[in-house]
């Protein structure tokens, strides 16, 4: 069973900074492609970036692109999030998920494990 932990998630200003982190175990960490998502009150879960197994191809929603970049350690078994000139629309609660394979998913009903998610608030 896989389970997933993120962490890094806190209070900022706009124009800031974070890197969310997220630690995986229980599996082979390095058959699984990574995503972030976002989940704002009142919102549906969002796809934020993804990742493949091996770290060689990301993809991004378009309002991210450009201020996240995600990345992997697999000696580690960590995904990262580094999120740059942040805005109060990025406020959300933001989830890792694992999805088994070589393929990246964009979709939340892509993956298969899902951490319990880590607060990010952006003050304006």
């Amino acid at each position: 069973q896989v389970q997933l932990a993120e962490s890094g998630g806190r209070l900022v200003q706009a124009g800031g900074s974070l890197r969310l982190s997220c630690a995986f175990s229980g599996r082979s960490f390095d058959t699984y492609a990574m995503g972030w998502f976002r989940q704002a009150p009142g919102k549906e879960r969002d796809f934020a970036a993804a990742i493949s197994w091996g770290g060689a191809t990301t993809y991004y929603q378009s309002s991210v692109k450009g201020r996240f970049t995600i990345s992997r350690d697999n000696a580690k078994n960590t995904v990262y999030l580094q999120m740059n000139s942040l805005k109060p629309e990025d406020t959300a609660v933001y989830y890792c998920a694992a999805m088994y394979g070589s393929s990246l998913g964009l979709s939340p009903i892509d993956y298969d494990y899902w951490g319990q998610g880590t607060q990010v608030t952006v003050s304006s």
